[in-house]
């Protein structure tokens, strides 16, 4: 029901900032909880970030405390990521997924959808 597409990944410096953003498309966007996930080569995804269908409530990995913003815009079918204070341990693909539940956010397995990612690379 739901297809996401991510952007505004790219290279950036340490301490540099980046806004990833999450289009989507078919039905019902505004009933979705949203979460950003990263994977870096060799190791597994893990959770960064959630955000409830309202925007009301919003989750984050420790690691990315006080650093990173997740945000959406029902209106504009848009979920965004504000990353800033990057660091190299921030390398990664980016996904975004989309959970009909929106409970156990921190679980890839409670989302539904998934987008194909968008490459972040924070250099030294």
């Amino acid at each position: 029901q739901v297809q996401l597409v991510e952007s505004g990944g790219g290279l950036v410096q340490a301490g540099g900032s980046l806004r990833l953003s999450c289009a989507a498309s078919g039905r019902t966007f505004s009933s979705y909880a949203m979460g950003w996930f990263r994977q870096a080569p060799g190791k597994e995804r893990e959770f960064v970030a959630a955000i409830s269908w309202s925007g009301g409530s919003t989750y984050y990995a420790d690691s990315v405390k006080g650093r990173f913003t997740i945000s959406r815009d029902n209106a504009k079918n848009t979920v965004y990521l504000q990353m800033n204070s990057l660091k190299p341990e921030d390398t990664a693909v980016y996904y975004c997924a989309a959970s009909e539940l929106g409970l156990g956010l921190n679980s890839g397995y409670e989302y539904d959808y998934w987008g194909q990612g968008t490459q972040v690379t924070v250099s030294s």
